[in-house]
C-alpha cells in the first residue's frame, strides 16, 4: 500500500483513477451501477476484533489478487427466499434509503445477496439450524446443511458507488456481522472457490494487506465506529461515498 493514499474520500478523479488502475479496467461507455452487496464478518472472541477478508485470484480482471470481503452483485431474486427473523426495523430503513429505485424489497435482496455471497465464496451459512427448504439453486447449501437464513443480525456499515469511467461499476453496501451469527463452518470453504486464501484478520493488519482503496477506507471507518459504539447498535448514520463534482466526496446518510 505504500506511496498511495490511505483513504479514498476527498480526491479528485485522476487520483482516484490512479489508484485503483490495478483493480478496475478504466473505459467503457456511461452505465448504471448495479447493485451489489458485501459481508464485514466480524470475529470478537479475542483480544481485538477480527474480520474476514480473502485474496481473489489474480486472472481476474476484477480486482485481481486483492483482498476483499465476501460478496458480489444483487440478484432481486434473493429477495423472496424465506428467512427466519427480517432486518432490523431502524437497519432497514437506512438500507431502504430514498430515491424512486428506494423499496424495502430491494434492501432484502441486497442484504441476502450479502449471505449468499458469503457462503459461496467463504462457505459460512449465516442464520440458525433448522429444517429449511426452497427451490431456488444457489440456496441449496442452506437446505443441505439445515440452515435457516436470517437477517436480523446484520448491520449496515456503508455505501459506495464506483467512480464512472470504468467498465463495471456497482453501488455496494457493505453490510456486517458477528461471526456468532454463523450457524455453519463448511469444512473447505464455499463452492465457487473465487477466494484463495480465507484469513481472520485485527482491522490494523487488514489495512496494511494488499486492499482496494475502497476497501481500506471501509476499514478505517469501522474500526473508528467500534471505538465509540462497541456493539455496532442498530440505526447508525452511515458513510456514503460517490463521485460528485469530479471528487469522491463521503457523506452520512
Amino acid at each position: 500500500m505504500s506511496g498511495r493514499p490511505n483513504r479514498m474520500d476527498g480526491l479528485d478523479k485522476a487520483a482516484v483513477d490512479r489508484a485503483e488502475a490495478k483493480d478496475f479496467s478504466l473505459g467503457g461507455k456511461p452505465m448504471r451501477p448495479r447493485d451489489a452487496a458485501t459481508l464485514i464478518l466480524l470475529d470478537r472472541s479475542g483480544d481485538e476484533v477480527r474480520v474476514l477478508m480473502g485474496r481473489r485470484h489474480r486472472k481476474h480482471a476484477f480486482m485481481p489478487g486483492r483482498f476483499v470481503f465476501p460478496g458480489g452483485r444483487t440478484d432481486p431474486a434473493d429477495g423472496r427466499i424465506p428467512v427466519t427473523s427480517g432486518l432490523h426495523p431502524d437497519e432497514e430503513r437506512r438500507l431502504i434509503g430514498t430515491g424512486s429505485r428506494a423499496t424495502a424489497a430491494r434492501a432484502r435482496a441486497v442484504a441476502m445477496s450479502a449471505i449468499r455471497e458469503t457462503y459461496e465464496e467463504a462457505g459460512l451459512l449465516i442464520g440458525e439450524k433448522g429444517t429449511f427448504s426452497t427451490t431456488a439453486k444457489d440456496w441449496q447449501g442452506f437446505a443441505e446443511n439445515g440452515v435457516c437464513p436470517s437477517l436480523s443480525g446484520l448491520r449496515y456499515i456503508a455505501r459506495a458507488i464506483t467512480p464512472p469511467g470504468r467498465v463495471r461499476r456497482f453501488d455496494t453496501r457493505f453490510l456486517a456481522a458477528w461471526r456468532d451469527d454463523v450457524a455453519v463452518e463448511l469444512p473447505d470453504g464455499g463452492p465457487t472457490h473465487e477466494l484463495e486464501e480465507l484469513v481472520w484478520l485485527s482491522i490494523p493488519e487488514a489495512k496494511k494487506t494488499e486492499v482496494p482503496l475502497i476497501t481500506c477506507t471501509i476499514l478505517d471507518d469501522l474500526e473508528q465506529r467500534l471505538k465509540v459504539d462497541p456493539e455496532l447498535k442498530p440505526g447508525a448514520p452511515v458513510p456514503f461515498y460517490s463521485m460528485r463534482y469530479n471528487r469522491f466526496e463521503r457523506a452520512l446518510i
